[in-house]
């Protein structure tokens, strides 16, 4: 087992490549107006329930605790699994697999600095041990050690290139690290592995959106659609980009089918009355903020209500100037109707956490279960 002198050199040496190309990139921003903050999707990845397939150890006692540490591991028994799995390494030390077990445990138990020495020594028992240097990755992302993530994701791809999982935490570590072209590309290699992923999709979009690249993030944000047609966070941003790229109508389609997916959706019938008003729709246009700012209430949010009563106001008294100067003989055209966006300006959405795989059935100690946390871009 390293020692923290031995760990701290391991890492030293692991990420330095990582550390020298960063040194030369400066962040980019991520200020974009109209995408909407939303919570993360988590995911929960169940343990497999297979149990190892081949024998681990020449050392039978070994090799019956490893069993029961597996038994009780998908059990979710991590307590008495711990404890087995100590048990045969005790009499094994080279059982890399065993510490990789251990390291999805204390990943669980949100002992990280613990987890990273297990799947440390996993790596020092097994160079090739692709799985340990995902799961290496996964928890160094989630110290916020993003460099070092991304070089455990780049090695652990090496090994195995069809590790869809291990693309797509890299393209959220490039882009929270601010390489957002990299990020693009890991993204776009994520979705060749794994068409079905919807976050993917998401997330790329949001990266093409920083590039400037509106057309393909709209595209982006569609495929994400077909494949997430709930998310009401993908709506709201795909139909506030719309807006901005002077497609109001699709824009309006948009924000319409989000609400008839949630007929609670407040950004989007705040975001359709914005649009609607912008395409000289008046009536239409109060009739969905005032829905806006009903759902709003009910969930106590003041402040956004307040914000709707003075937009109304505002549009209000634009409509008696307009009408007043047109019964004015003199009235020109310059006096006719002035367009504002008027669109909710927040901190862009952001990428999903880190994704956590289904475990594979060569190794059923794939992968440790990702725990809840506050929004994301979440882990998938």
């Amino acid at each position: 087992m390293f020692n923290k002198h031995q760990l701290r050199q391991w890492f030293r040496s692991f990420s330095q490549v990582a550390l020298h190309r960063s040194a030369h990139r400066q962040l980019l921003s991520t200020s974009v107006a109209f995408l909407v903050l939303a919570a993360p999707t988590m995911i929960n990845l169940p343990g497999s329930k297979l149990l190892a397939q081949n024998v681990v150890s020449k050392d039978l006692e070994a090799a019956s605790f490893f069993q029961q540490g597996v038994m009780r591991y998908n059990r979710q028994d991590l307590q008495g699994a711990e404890y087995a799995f100590r048990e045969a390494l005790r009499r094994d030390a080279n059982l890399g697999i065993a510490r990789n077990y251990l390291g999805n445990i204390l990943f669980q138990e949100n002992r990280l600095d613990v987890a990273v020495q297990e799947y440390a020594e996993a790596i020092r028992l097994n160079p090739n041990y692709g799985e340990a240097y995902y799961n290496l990755g996964l928890t160094l992302h989630q110290q916020g050690q993003k460099e070092a993530a991304i070089t455990a994701y780049r090695q652990s791809l090496v090994i195995d290139p069809t590790m869809a999982a291990a693309q797509y935490n890299l393209g959220l570590a490039l882009y929270e690290q601010g390489q957002i072209p990299e990020a693009i590309a890991a993204y776009q290699q994520a979705i060749n592995l794994n068409g079905s992923n919807g976050n993917a999709y998401f997330n790329l979009a949001i990266a093409l959106q920083q590039q400037g690249q509106m057309q393909e993030a709209i595209a982006a944000y569609k495929q994400a659609l077909q494949r997430d047609p709930e998310n009401a966070a993908t709506y709201n941003n795909l139909g506030s980009l719309m807006a901005i790229q002077g497609q109001s109508s699709e824009a309006i389609a948009v924000y319409q089918q989000a609400i008839s997916q949630n007929p609670k959706n407040a950004l989007a019938f705040y975001n359709l009355g914005v649009t609607l008003y912008n395409q000289g729709h008046i009536k239409q246009a109060n009739s969905a903020l005032k829905r806006a700012r009903k759902e709003y209430q009910d969930r106590g949010e003041i402040a956004q209500t307040d914000k709707i009563d003075q937009l109304m106001l505002q549009i209000a008294q634009k409509v008696a100037s307009q009408q007043a100067q047109a019964s004015k003989p003199s009235t020109s055209a310059a006096a006719a109707t002035t367009r504002t966006i008027l669109f909710k300006q927040t901190e862009p959405q952001q990428p999903n956490q880190p994704e956590v795989p289904q475990a594979t059935q060569s190794d059923p100690g794939y992968v440790p279960v990702l725990e809840p946390q506050p929004t994301s871009m979440s882990p998938r």
